[in-house]
């Protein structure tokens, strides 16, 4: 497929999303991620809702997008796996792990992620790096532990701040707090997740290595480029 080199962003995240109907399995229930380019996805995928089951999804406000064009939602305690799960990335580097967490869903993200056979990335081409971590990595915290996990990435380099929203700090679904890192390199990510997750009061780090991309759909301005790991 070739697409003049005009199209926009926004034009660029309907391609992707579009393209990303050929992973879903008629009859079962696909998992639905967040964000501007998933909202695509769902925006198409309700061109076939009566050839699914229903969903299952990262976010309230993923869960309010597909309701309303009549496409079921499952909670996430009532399937035992799902054949695919599709979302975009803030980064994906070139093994197919991930930044996720821009929009503040990460937590959910990966549960359903963890539940899919198959994880889809639906990006547009400027969110693939070489290294992740130039995109500020989100980390869901419990509020109590927020300034000891703050000093914990200072000692490492980075510069954590708690994200805010109306000049508050930003209260996820889950009822915690967002710390944005930066200046981070993170080259060898599974490693990091792991070693992240461990620290008391992280309730989810925006790493998504064990739980990486097995395909990525990047929209480029020569259209849509299919990338496997």
């Amino acid at each position: 497929m070739t697409t003049p080199p005009s199209l926009t962003q926004d034009e660029l995240k309907t391609l992707v999303g579009q393209a990303a109907l050929q992973y879903v399995v008629p009859g079962e229930i696909v998992g639905v991620g967040t964000g501007s380019t998933v909202n695509k996805f769902i925006d198409a995928l309700g061109g076939m809702k009566d050839r699914i089951r229903g969903a299952v999804s990262s976010s309230s406000a993923s869960t309010e997008r597909l309701e309303q064009l009549g496409i079921p939602v499952f909670d996430a305690n009532e399937v035992e796996s799902l054949s695919v799960y599709i979302d975009g990335a803030d980064e994906i580097d070139g093994n197919g792990y991930m930044i996720k967490g821009g929009g503040a869903a990460l937590t959910r993200e990966k549960i359903v992620a963890a539940l899919a056979k198959r994880f889809v990335c639906i990006a547009d081409a400027s969110k693939r790096v070489d290294v992740l971590g130039g995109f500020p990595l989100p980390v869901e915290v419990i509020p109590m532990a927020a300034a000891h996990i703050q000093r914990r990435f200072e000692a490492q380099g980075g510069e954590a701040t708690i994200r805010l929203k109306d000049g508050r700090p930003l209260v996820t679904d889950n009822g915690q707090h967002i710390l944005d890192v930066r200046g981070l390199g993170i080259r060898d990510p599974l490693a990091f997740e792991s070693a992240v997750n461990q620290w008391p009061g992280v309730v989810t780090v925006g790493v998504f290595a064990h739980q990486r991309a097995h395909v990525c759909l990047l929209g480029t301005a020569q259209g849509v480029e299919t990338l496997r790991f």
